[in-house]
């Protein structure tokens, strides 16, 4: 059983849970399936919205498909919620891609 379907079997028991929904998101990035990413981390931060390290994920995907004003959309909130949720170092991260991206 590969790693996407095991956690699809752990999301079924604990349908909430941000950590797995995330580790999911990222296999669909390792595995090529954008949308199927967008559509669970956009789903994660819409139920869970500090669950902070998934902001730089999905606004990167964006920015990697071209939707760069999207993509700084999704690094703003996320420096909003690190910095409410008192996380520097995932603040910083979200502000450096931030401020990367909206120099070009």
């Amino acid at each position: 059983m590969d790693r996407k379907q095991q956690l699809l079997e752990m999301l079924q028991n604990t349908p909430h849970d941000s950590f797995l929904k995330h580790a999911l998101a990222l296999e669909h990035i390792k595995n090529g399936d954008d949308e199927a990413a967008k559509a669970v981390l956009t789903g994660l931060l819409e139920y869970d919205p500090g669950y902070t390290g998934s902001y730089y994920h999905l606004a990167k995907l964006l920015e990697r498909n071209g939707n760069t004003e999207v993509a700084l959309d999704w690094y703003r909130k996320g420096m909003a919620a690190a910095q409410a949720a008192g996380e520097k170092r995932a603040y910083n991260e979200l502000r450096s891609a931030y401020e990367e991206l909206s120099e070009d």
